[in-house]
């Protein structure tokens, strides 16, 4: 958890440096935030305290800002072509939107029963679909790069319709139903219209904004500007607002995790399983329906990787920025990020063994 980042040699120098090194820069936050917790509380605290009712302001801010890079990144206009191709995308479908909610949901109560908080944190993040960084990890697995874009522009529209629906099904009425408790957690919290503000602020606001920027800049600037410069200069935001967020959030649960190690570890674990099994069952689905290289690992990183970004403010708004649920959503991208890595190699070496007899390598550069 602690090493940084190795890149396939295929896919050497085609990440940036704060990309090469998100594991990195997330775990030294996560050391920052706890040193500022046990040996200087009142930073993080008077952070906090410029709140409006329960809404830290800055945090607000940070999440905001977290979410309108990638969103601007999107390729709106690329949807129509993932319409189109009706299998690929209803396989799509049953994989970000059944699949891994079932997943996640079964792995969270097989592994952190007692605690409901991390529970609820890991089932945030197995509805909350990749609209970011599935984008890097496609173009270095040499997936289908404009397919790619199109079914985060898909899953981009979709959370913002769906998310509040499938939160309040998944926490609060099938728990019950499967006679799961989650013990003294006050799910009177979780209300379909307390999630789906969630889901307007943190990624309807940003989610809009990303949007016209790109048709506005589109237009006046061109397509070379736009993707060359532009998104170049925002793509940082993202990174900064993340971690000034983990440095917060852990700021406030500093003597906690310093007293109970081991349960990053406990949240890891799951984390670890549902990225590797989510790739394999995608992955071999695309196989199964006869899609080219470049469309099946594309089908298999888009369902592999999540929007930990929505997780954590969703968590965050519902529950308090210093909640077990949002602790457990922070660890997502410590996992997630080194785990994508090694499946780039595991997607070069599934090529090799299953495509390249029948048809050339597929290259998007």
């Amino acid at each position: 958890m602690t090493q940084t980042l190795t890149c396939h040699p295929r896919a050497a120098g085609r990440l940036s440096f704060l990309d090469r090194y998100l594991t990195l820069w997330i775990f030294s936050a996560m050391l920052l935030g706890l040193g500022l917790g046990y040996f200087v509380p009142g930073v993080a605290r008077g952070i906090t305290r410029l709140s409006v009712g329960t809404t830290s302001i800055p945090i607000a801010v940070g999440l905001i800002l977290m979410m309108y890079p990638p969103l601007a990144k999107v390729k709106y206009e690329e949807l129509g072509r993932v319409f189109r191709n009706t299998r690929i995308l209803g396989l799509s479908l049953v994989q970000n939107w059944v699949i891994g909610p079932l997943l996640m949901f079964g792995l969270a109560l097989a592994f952190l029963s007692d605690r409901p908080e991390y529970a609820i944190g890991l089932i945030m993040i197995g509805l909350a679909r990749c609209i970011a960084m599935v984008i890097v990890w496609n173009k270095l697995a040499k997936g289908d790069n404009e397919y790619a874009a199109g079914l985060v522009a898909f899953n981009s529209v979709f959370q913002v319709l769906f998310y509040p629906v499938y939160a309040y099904v998944f926490i609060k009425l099938l728990p019950p139903l499967l006679g799961v408790s989650f013990g003294d957690v006050d799910l009177s919290r979780i209300t379909m219209g307390a999630i789906a503000q969630s889901v307007l602020i943190y990624l309807g606001i940003p989610f809009i904004a990303g949007m016209l920027t790109r048709f506005v800049l589109l237009r006046a600037k061109g397509r070379g500007w736009y993707e060359n410069r532009f998104i170049p200069r925002i793509g940082p935001i993202t990174l900064v607002a993340l971690l000034f967020t983990i440095v917060v959030m852990f700021s406030l649960k500093g003597g906690f995790i310093i007293g109970n190690p081991l349960d990053v570890v406990r949240i890891a674990v799951p984390l670890l399983i549902y990225f590797v099994v989510m790739f394999l069952v995608s992955f071999f689905m695309g196989l199964r329906l006869g899609a080219d290289y470049s469309k099946t690992a594309t089908l298999a990183f888009t369902a592999a990787s999540n929007n930990f970004e929505l997780a954590i403010a969703v968590a965050v708004a519902v529950f308090g920025i210093d909640s077990g649920a949002a602790f457990a959503a922070v660890i997502g991208p410590l996992v997630e990020v080194p785990v994508m890595i090694g499946l780039v190699s595991v997607a070069f070496y599934f090529q090799r063994r299953y495509f390249e007899r029948t048809q050339p390598e597929v290259a998007n550069e």
